[in-house]
């Protein structure tokens, strides 16, 4: 007998001799009856495609919105987080692998329906919801049910994603009142495709896509030793966000540390801020260095004047020294939050 985490997909196609094709990820996996596809989460039974992740929770956490990262949406607020199982990546160095590398099962499940995860998010303060630490499209129809109920009660919904969805799942997730992305591009073509086996273009299209639909967009780059620590490479992708996203796109550049398989050090801190100063001189207005608590790299500061806004230690506001309407006291310069400021 089905528990109530495995649910019928609403995105596949029914091919012939009984496959099926998944629509949910850029893979787009034709599955056989009985198999699953690259992510192990979705099984071709009899024909019809199921979600073995339906509310199926692996871990949740009331966590800052700056955890994330986002640092321009909601500064200050706490998320209400859950995550399931499994990845469409194959990245060595995850940072989540206890929970990303297992496949959840037909026959035990750790379900949460819809309306109790909603109900608890008042319980423990929390201003919006966030699907993360696994690749949160896993989730994806228990996060419809969810940010439908969660935007009627006046709360906001976020992914932290690779972004490798399609794009009907992205605007169906946009549609049920997905506000904001922070989308991970890993590095450049044939990084990407070495060690997560994906096509990295999908990544950028959805990160535009979503800029289109009116979603709140940050990107992350987890720079990784050997693998994207090249700062032509970096710079390429600076080009890219300042092209394609604008020039206002929040960029978190990000110190791996070693986990899973990948054991090589973490980049130096100098290299870290090299990455910075090259960005903001492409022309990105608000680049972050993450992963160095105490970094002044983690703090906000006027494009247009070089004042300090917001004071950050790892996820913690110390000094939030905006106006009410988000501009500069000194110059009057308008900073890109969406959102209110949260004060604890």
């Amino acid at each position: 007998m089905k528990g109530p985490w495995v649910k019928e997909a609403l995105l596949y196609e029914k091919l012939r001799g009984g496959k099926v094709r998944c629509e949910l990820c850029g893979r787009e996996c034709i599955i056989d009856e009985g198999e699953r596809g690259f992510c192990g989460t979705r099984v071709n039974l009899g024909g019809k495609l199921y979600t073995l992740n339906y509310g199926n929770i692996s871990s949740i956490s009331a966590n800052p919105m700056e955890k994330k990262p986002f640092f321009h949406f909601w500064p200050g607020s706490l998320a209400l987080t859950v995550g399931s199982w499994g990845c469409n990546f194959t990245c060595p160095w995850c940072q989540n692998f206890e929970i990303s590398k297992l496949t959840p099962s037909l026959n035990w499940g750790n379900y949460m329906s819809p309306e109790d995860f909603v109900d608890l998010i008042s319980t423990y303060s929390c201003q919006g919801t966030s699907i993360s630490f696994n690749e949160p499209t896993l989730l994806f129809e228990w996060s419809l049910e969810v940010f439908r109920l969660a935007r009627k009660s006046g709360f906001y919904n976020t992914f932290v994603t690779n972004g490798y969805m399609t794009e009907k799942a992205l605007r169906m997730l946009i549609d049920a009142g997905l506000n904001a992305l922070n989308v991970d591009i890993k590095g450049g073509k044939e990084e990407v495709w070495e060690f997560c086996k994906a096509d990295v273009e999908r990544v950028w299209r959805t990160c535009m896509n979503a800029k289109r639909m009116g979603a709140h967009i940050e990107v992350t780059t987890l720079i990784v030793t050997g693998v994207n620590d090249d700062i032509e490479e970096l710079r390429e992708i600076a080009r890219r966000i300042l092209r394609d996203l604008g020039e206002d796109t929040p960029w978190h550049i990000t110190r791996y540390y070693p986990a899973y398989k990948y054991s090589a050090p973490p980049p130096k801190v100098e290299f870290l801020e090299e990455v910075r100063d090259m960005a903001v001189k492409e022309g990105l207005k608000y680049v972050y260095i993450g992963n160095v608590p105490g970094h002044p790299g983690e703090n906000t500061y006027c494009p247009n004047c070089g004042k300090l806004l917001i004071k950050r230690y790892c996820f913690n506001i110390l000094e939030f020294n905006l106006s009410e309407d988000f501009k500069c006291p000194n110059c009057g310069e308008p900073i890109p939050i969406v959102g209110k400021y949260v004060k604890h």
